[in-house]
């Protein structure tokens, strides 16, 4: 009898230690996850304000180049070009679930040949007084400035959000679950220095 219920004891503190053991494992598991999705969510609504400051300068554009025309309509390739480029940058969308290296780097190239196309554009108006002087011509002028100071500030944003992510799905141990969840590593915004040079806007 003495040696069953020893037995019994041992295996009643076996099964207690190894249960002991798995439920450590399953919070470290939870907690693990849940850091990597909130981390996640963190790069992917900084993405979505990257986005939406490129948009806001999209929408500017129709206006500006409106305005352009009324003053220097025959400045045609450099009225289209700002339009080709923008129509251009604009169809092209990255789903933050995917931001790979090479869907940033398409993204980024098209916005770069919009930011040159635009800084052509403000060249334009040192030719023309009139356009220099038109009030709405300095507002949008204003507001792109601005624009341009969001966008950057927002990549920037982006890129911090993104190291801090994808530093947490690969250190150990988070590694070692971030595979089996799906959490794959995020591609940086690492925009060329000249492509992505904001147009001078200022008189």
């Amino acid at each position: 009898m003495s040696n069953n219920a020893t037995k019994t004891g041992g295996l009643s503190k076996n099964t207690l230690i190894i249960g002991a053991v798995v439920a450590v494992i399953a919070l470290w598991a939870i907690s693990a996850y849940n850091g990597m999705v909130k981390e996640e969510e963190s790069a992917t609504t900084a993405w979505a304000k990257v986005q939406s400051a490129y948009q806001r300068r999209a929408d500017l554009i129709p206006n500006l180049v409106e305005v352009v025309k009324g003053y220097a309509s025959h400045e045609k390739e450099t009225l289209e070009g700002v339009i080709n480029a923008r129509a251009k940058a604009t169809s092209i969308t990255v789903d933050p679930e995917n931001l790979t290296p090479e869907k940033l780097k398409e993204f980024q190239a098209a916005q770069g040949e919009l930011s040159q196309a635009l800084g052509r554009l403000m060249v334009v108006q040192e030719q023309y007084p009139e356009l220099k002087a038109n009030e709405n011509f300095k507002d949008l002028q204003v507001q792109l400035e601005g624009t341009e100071n969001r966008i950057n500030e927002e990549r920037n944003k982006f890129n911090d959000a993104v190291q801090t992510y994808n530093l947490k799905i690969r250190k150990f141990p988070n590694s070692l679950l971030s595979g089996i969840f799906g959490f794959d590593k995020m591609a940086k915004f690492e925009a060329d220095a000249e492509a992505q040079k904001a147009p001078d806007v200022k008189f």
